[in-house]
């Protein structure tokens, strides 16, 4: 199947109409890692990470579930509420 979230050498493309609501989507593009989502209503949510440590992290994961327990881990780390 074709990722919601691409990014090629003309930036960073989403197609909400793929995504499945309240699900993490990402991808790299120079260097930042590019988040995406589709909440319960329908609203597109995107994110931008410019840390060179949590794009290396993310770059490991390699689907929306090693993504999200990603996240979980990451916000229990730095004692940070979600």
């Amino acid at each position: 199947m074709d990722s919601p979230i691409s990014a090629d050498e003309n930036g960073v493309k989403f197609k909400p109409e793929k995504m499945e609501k309240e699900k993490l989507y990402h991808c790299i593009f120079k260097n930042k890692a590019m988040l995406g989502f589709k909440d319960s209503q329908d609203v597109l949510n995107c994110y931008e990470i410019e840390d060179l440590d949590l794009v290396e992290k993310i770059k490991c994961c390699t689907n929306s579930d090693e993504l999200e327990i990603f996240f979980e881990e990451y916000l229990k780390s730095q004692n940070l509420k979600n």
